[in-house]
């Protein structure tokens, strides 16, 4: 592709005001307003002083800013642009966002947070969040270290992390996040919370795992109803039921949240529970105790590699016993121990007449899903999509952590899972590809497209780009969007 006209006869003028960047806002805060974020907001947060009024106001500017990809505070200026004032009531100032964000004590945050989980259960009732989630639903736990750089920052401190297969010490904040998720749907943020950078990976990871279970229910709950409202009304002459609730929820973890608590929330909440095991001895002579005839070879639908070995693996084989851990102990539990094992080339030897002693390498996880071995096993490496979703988030809001003050940053988080859930559920509306497409794709093609306004007849006409390639998905979005409520 090439410039059709010479430099010198090509001019640019930043002179309309009439026309927006970011044109994908209008269906998506409208499901916003749809879903009454205002008004939870409004019912769960309470910030004081006049920087806190009309938190909701601002909750959902930021959400906006953040749907568009905002990933600082200066950076939601990009709400003022052009005609968005016309589209668009209570659009702040960066500077007005930001003193309202370091207002927030560890309260409002909670405050905030609740708010996030009950507007996702909202959501959960205007699209088919979560499809297949009569057979199993999944709720993922994991955590990351977020680098940050100022050394004045609320909450920064230095803490484990893996870069580039070795791990280092880096200065950053630590979040902790819970997804949830189904084998056919992206995932959808049920829970966050920020703590220090040098907290341990297992810190408040049983209350989180509550939280996020309560929401899941919830939002099957939610979804249940609405799919049966929606058959009844094309069907009214049909008696239906709302279908049942996801047969089984599974938290799946990874071996840094092996720990009493978080089994016995689990066991408490009465949901199923799937955690990686560190190979000490004791969970070595359990292993040990496999008949070799027990082991089934499974191969992975892609090579995967390995860090260690610095190679690709396809194959591995499988099997499973009987654990009981925390012996001893009132939080003392029996379940499966699936184990994995590959072949471990490095310390592998042949004798002289050529017989290879294969040295394995082993991997195990505590379940007691009910599931066969072959599908507990590969639903456990499943854990892996909550490695994309922050993948996502860093690629979007989570690019930075951008106040100097902890519980600021902690409201940028709560913030963050709103505008997450907000826009997987605007591209679960479009429809495929993008009910599981990344954020970054969405972003492009739905959210960022360039418009202009114009008035007639006491109403605005957005005109989008001729021929846009995603056009259809887009007025499928806005359709569903401004439809009447079912």
């Amino acid at each position: 592709m090439r410039i059709s006209h010479s430099a010198a006869r090509v001019r640019a003028s930043f002179d309309d005001p009439n026309v927006v960047s970011c044109a994908g806002l209008v269906p998506v805060m409208t499901l916003a307003q749809r879903c009454d974020l205002h008004g939870v907001v409004d019912a769960r947060l309470r910030v004081p002083t006049d920087k806190g009024s009309n938190a909701s106001g601002k909750v959902a500017a930021i959400v906006a800013g953040m749907v568009t990809g905002a990933d600082s505070i200066d950076d939601l200026d990009v709400l003022r642009h052009g005609g968005m004032p016309t589209l668009f009531d209570g659009v702040y100032a960066p500077s007005t966002l930001g003193s309202f964000l370091r207002t927030f004590t560890h309260g409002h945050v909670r405050q905030l947070q609740a708010a996030g989980r009950q507007f996702l259960v909202r959501l959960a009732g205007q699209a088919l969040l979560l499809p297949s989630a009569g057979a199993v639903t999944f709720v993922d736990v994991d955590s990351l270290l977020r680098r940050v750089y100022g050394k004045q920052k609320q909450g920064a401190a230095f803490g484990h992390a893996k870069v580039g297969g070795y791990q280092v010490l880096l200065r950053g904040l630590n979040p902790l996040v819970a997804t949830i998720s189904t084998p056919d749907a992206a995932p959808v943020i049920a829970a966050t919370q920020l703590r220090a950078g040098n907290a341990g990976s297992a810190r408040g990871a049983a209350a989180l795992v509550a939280e996020a279970v309560a929401t899941t229910k919830a939002v099957l709950a939610a979804q249940a109803a609405q799919a049966a409202q929606a058959a009844q009304t094309a069907q009214p002459a049909t008696t239906t039921t709302a279908p049942a609730v996801a047969s089984e929820i599974v938290v799946r973890a990874d071996s840094a949240f092996y720990s009493r608590a978080v089994i016995t929330a689990c066991r408490r909440a009465r949901v199923r529970f799937s955690i990686t095991v560190r190979v000490d001895a004791k969970v070595r002579r359990a292993i040990a105790t496999i008949d070799e005839d027990a082991w089934t070879e499974i191969r992975y639908p892609q090579p995967v590699w390995d860090e260690e070995q610095q190679r690709f693996i396809s194959r591995a084989q499988i099997a499973e016993t009987t654990y009981t851990a925390f012996e001893g102990t009132r939080h003392e539990v029996t379940a499966r121990l699936i184990v994995r094992r590959v072949p471990d080339l490095k310390k592998s030897t042949v004798d002289g007449q050529g017989v290879l002693f294969t040295v394995w390498r082993y991997h195990a996880a505590f379940t007691d899903s009910p599931y066969v071995l072959v599908q507990v096993e590969a639903q456990h490496r499943g854990h892996a999509i909550i490695e994309q979703v922050f993948a996502e988030l860093i690629d979007g809001p989570f690019a930075h952590l951008p106040s100097g003050r902890f519980n600021a940053n902690n409201a940028w988080l709560a913030c963050i899972a709103i505008a997450h859930n907000l826009t997987r559920v605007a591209a679960t509306l479009a429809g495929r590809p993008h009910h599981t497409a990344r954020a970054a794709t969405i972003r492009r093609q739905l959210i960022n497209v360039a418009g202009r306004i114009t008035r007639h007849a006491r109403e605005l006409t957005v005109h989008l780009p001729q021929h846009w390639p995603w056009q259809h998905n887009w007025l499928r979005l806005f359709t569903t969007a401004h439809a009447p409520p079912i």
